[in-house]
C-alpha cells in the first residue's frame, strides 16, 4: 500500500473483500474494521503507510512481530484462524467458526497451524500475515495454499515457546512482501542479492520420508526449471538425515533421552557439514498433498519440516506447481543458521523463475466448504 495512494479507500476495499469472501473461506476468527480505520491516519505517515495485515490466532496482536509491524505503520485487520479446541496437534485448520478451507481446493485443508494466515493471503485478502512455526506451521500451509512462507532462524526473534522449537514467521504473497516483514521486525536487516547460480543440494525425502511420487515429481520439475534458468547449480551433495520424529516429540514433551539427543546431535553434524559446502538445500515442503478435512491420517505432514525446527535453520516455502488434481505443492529452501537475508535473496530469485499465473480465490467459481 503506497503512501501516495488513497490508503483510506484501499483499506475499505480490503475490509469489504474480507466481509464478502470470508464467510465461505473462514480464514478469520475476528475482524476489526473500526480499529483498523481508526489506526489508519497515524499509520499512513509511517513507512508501511497503512499496509493491511492479519495476525495469527487470538493472541497474535500481542506478538513481537505484530507490535513491530504496527510501529512501522502496518494496520492489523483481524486475527486469522488456528485449530479449534479438541483438535490434535496434527492440525487441519479447524477454527471456531468452522473449518478453514483451502482457497484452491475447498474440500482440502489449508494446513496448519497458521491455517487462516495462509488462506487469507492466498485469497488475496491481505498481502501478508504473521505466523509461527514449531514443526512446519508456517511452511506447510504456505505450501498447500500456494503462497510464500518463511520460518526464521530459531532464536532470531522473540518466541514464547519454551521448548525452543517454535520460531516467528510470515505468510506472504511473495518473497518481496516477506522481506517487508523482516525489515520491520529485525533490527539492522539488510537485503542480499544472490550471485547466480547458487550452489544447491536437492533431496526428495531427506533420506527417510515417504514422499508421494507426484509431489516429488512436481518439486523435481521445479528444480530442473531453476537449473535451466541458471538460478541453481546442483552439486553432488546428498542430505540424508535420521528421522527426527521421536526426537521432536521428546523435545516438545520436555523429556528428551540419550537416544533422541543423539539423533538431534547427529543431524546437526550432518547439516553443519552440508552448509559448510553449499549455501542452499532444496526439498519438498511436505511428503503429501493437502488432505481432506477429516484429518491427516497416518502421514506426518511435518516429516520434511520439523528437522529444521530441531536444528534451528531458517527455511522457506516457495510455490513449486500443482499436482494433477489441482493441489499446490511447495519447494522448501533451507539455509545456514542466521542466513535469513541470504535465504530471502535466494527465494526472490527462485520465485522469479518459477512464478506462473495464479487465480485469486475471489475468482474461483464452484462450491466452497
Amino acid at each position: 500500500m503506497a503512501a501516495s495512494g488513497d490508503t483510506h479507500g484501499e483499506l475499505r476495499e480490503v475490509l469489504a473483500s474480507i466481509a464478502r469472501e470470508d464467510p465461505g473461506l473462514r480464514a478469520f476468527l475476528d475482524v476489526w474494521p473500526e480499529d483498523a480505520l481508526a489506526r489508519l491516519p497515524a499509520a499512513s505517515r509511517l513507512p508501511l503507510a497503512g499496509l493491511p495485515f492479519a495476525v495469527k490466532g487470538p493472541t497474535g496482536l500481542r506478538s513481537y512481530a505484530a507490535r513491530r509491524l504496527i510501529a512501522a505503520g502496518g494496520v492489523p485487520v483481524g486475527s486469522a484462524s488456528v485449530p479449534g479446541p479438541g483438535t490434535h496437534w496434527q492440525t487441519w485448520g479447524l477454527g471456531r467458526h468452522g473449518r478453514t478451507v483451502n482457497p484452491w481446493r475447498p474440500d482440502r485443508t489449508p494446513g496448519g497451524s497458521s491455517a487462516g494466515s495462509a488462506a487469507a493471503v492466498a485469497a488475496g485478502l491481505v498481502p501478508l500475515a504473521t505466523g509461527s512455526d514449531g514443526a512446519g506451521s508456517v511452511r506447510i500451509p504456505a505450501a498447500w495454499c500456494g503462497v510464500f512462507g518463511l520460518k526464521t532462524t530459531n532464536g532470531l526473534l522473540p518466541s514464547p515457546d519454551r521448548s525452543g522449537l517454535a520460531s516467528a514467521g510470515v505468510l506472504a504473497a511473495s518473497a518481496a512482501e516477506a522481506e517487508t516483514y523482516l525489515r520491520c521486525v529485525l533490527d539492522g536487516y539488510a537485503g542480499v542479492s544472490p550471485v547466480l547460480p547458487l550452489s544447491a543440494a536437492y533431496s526428495p525425502d531427506l533420506g527417510f520420508a515417504e514422499t508421494e511420487p507426484e509431489v516429488a515429481a512436481v518439486v523435481r520439475g521445479a528444480v530442473r526449471r531453476l537449473e535451466a534458468a541458471g538460478v541453481v547449480r546442483l552439486g553432488g551433495d546428498r542430505c540424508d538425515l535420521l528421522d527426527p520424529a521421536a526426537t521432536w516429540l521428546a523435545v516438545r514433551g520436555g523429556g528428551i533421552r540419550p537416544p533422541e539427543a543423539e539423533v538431534r546431535a547427529e543431524n546437526d553434524r550432518r547439516l553443519d557439514a552440508l552448509f559448510a559446502r553449499t549455501p542452499l538445500l532444496l526439498t519438498p515442503v511436505t511428503p503429501n498433498r493437502p488432505h481432506g478435512h477429516e484429518g491427516p491420517g497416518d502421514t506426518f505432514s511435518t516429516a520434511l519440516t520439523w528437522a529444521f525446527n530441531l536444528s534451528g535453520h531458517p527455511a522457506a516455502s516457495v510455490p513449486a506447481g500443482f499436482t494433477g488434481d489441482g493441489c499446490p505443492v511447495g519447494l522448501q529452501l533451507v539455509a545456514a543458521r542466521g542466513r535469513d537475508a541470504e535465504l530471502l535473496g535466494a527465494a526472490r530469485a527462485v520465485e522469479r523463475a518459477l512464478r506462473g499465473p495464479g487465480v485469486p480465490f475471489a475468482h474461483v467459481r464452484g462450491p466452497r466448504g
